[in-house]
């Protein structure tokens, strides 16, 4: 029996009926014979609404306390979940980090995962539960609860996808896949099937908000292709994996107001767009600081302020 690991962000269960439509994806899977682990976010904004709470209360906030408050917002997420599943007739069962065995360094607000004890899960799946677990969330040498930073969940799913060796581990959300850029800003973006590693590592590091870092380097090392859908269709999403298909342009991104990148696996070797780019800054008259060039990326640093405008028009010169 295969083990599917399924992580839902904040959007995915900002209210109970949100939390109907998550609990009906993960019975699909469940009922096709799979081990279903579950990790959450916190609900819709939490997060933002606890730490403004406690910046009315204090200034000077210790990490510890600030994650221990944290860390009820994912619980919440967990035990509602849990509390839904089982009145659907689904046995479920909802842990925290350390009821997980997740186990991290002393640093908190961005603690590193060092083990995780999978004997709490994997005794749960032997009797057939579906096993929700708080994501950012884990626990120190000194029993104190760490978190991860922004986007750690998702580092928790793939912790827990590499501890159990899972086939597969689902990224949830409200999009469903990566796109060549924001859909938002360039209406010809377009979807990709299938990124590599390295292609997604790049386009995170760039500011786009698909996925935390730390879980893409977890999903590189441990071989676990990660599928990045959306909770409330059944499109395809996006497979990232080390499976590379082909040397092309995969995405451009534009980070804060004056720094753009292009990337795609082999782009060094590609002069003919390199010539192009350069063409179009040129036409523009944009006054570049940097223009960095390495095996997957191209970056350009703008001196001043630069609009949606010139990514369209880099976005159509390169995205074929």
């Amino acid at each position: 029996m295969d083990t599917i690991v399924m992580k839902f962000g904040g959007s995915s269960v900002a209210s109970n009926e949100k939390l109907k439509t998550v609990a009906n994806k993960i019975i699909d899977l469940y009922n096709k014979e799979n081990n279903i682990v579950v990790v959450l976010s916190a609900q819709g904004k939490t997060t933002d609404k606890l730490i403004s709470e406690a910046k009315e209360l204090s200034t000077n906030i210790s990490n510890r306390e600030m994650d221990a408050l944290l860390s009820t917002g994912e619980q919440i997420s967990i035990a509602k979940l849990s509390i839904l599943l089982n009145s659907m007739g689904y046995e479920a069962i909802s842990l925290t980090g350390w009821q997980a065995g997740i186990y991290t360094n002393n640093t908190n607000q961005n603690a590193l995962i060092e083990k995780i004890n999978t004997s709490r899960i994997t005794k749960e799946l032997q009797k057939r539960k579906i096993v929700i677990i708080a994501g950012f969330q884990g626990i120190n040498e000194n029993l104190d609860i760490t978190t991860f930073g922004r986007g750690g969940s998702d580092t928790t799913a793939l912790a827990i996808a590499a501890a159990l060796k899972a086939k597969n581990c689902y990224i949830f959300s409200d999009v469903d896949g990566v796109y060549t850029t924001d859909p938002n800003k360039v209406e010809t973006s377009k979807k990709l099937s299938a990124l590599s590693y390295n292609e997604m590592l790049e386009i995170s590091s760039e500011g786009a908000k698909v996925l935390h870092n730390r879980c893409i380097e977890i999903g590189d090392k441990f071989k676990i292709p990660i599928i990045t859908k959306s909770t409330f269709n059944n499109k395809p999403g996006t497979v990232i994996s080390d499976i590379i298909e082909e040397n092309t342009v995969k995405s451009v991104v534009k980070k804060d107001v004056s720094r753009i990148s292009i990337v795609g696996n082999g782009i060094i070797r590609n002069v003919n767009i390199i010539k192009n780019i350069l063409k179009i800054i040129e036409y523009e008259k944009l006054e570049m600081l940097e223009f960095d060039v390495s095996e997957s990326k191209i970056s350009i640093t703008f001196k001043n302020v630069v609009d949606d405008e010139v990514l369209n028009k880099i976005h159509e010169l390169v995205i074929i």
